[in-house]
């Protein structure tokens, strides 16, 4: 199970979420681009930034809730420890 972080273009946004499937997950993001019913659509919010991997979903949500509860200034040191530059991460490139 994995807890990601995804952002916008101008990395005003930050989106919390859980999934066992990240790359479909991705995907389901960014085809929602620009609808305005679904958060990540509506703020263009399809940015790999971050993600944790976990070896069970329990795990995953405990700590999915723990990074919602933090402050903005507290996530984003979080990513700047992991992703300093803040890049948008290629799963091909960081899974292998």
């Amino acid at each position: 199970m994995y807890v990601y972080i995804l952002t916008n273009p101008t990395k005003t946004v930050l989106y919390i979420g859980t999934t066992n499937d990240i790359t479909r997950r991705l995907y389901e993001h960014g085809s929602s681009r620009g609808d305005a019913g679904k958060f990540t659509g509506r703020y263009q919010a399809d940015l790999l930034v971050y993600f944790e991997l976990f070896p069970d979903a329990t795990q995953a949500i405990a700590r999915e809730k723990q990074l919602k509860g933090w402050t903005r200034l507290k996530k984003d040191t979080l990513i700047a420890a992991f992703n300093p530059e803040w890049q948008v991460i290629d799963l091909e490139t960081w899974l292998g």
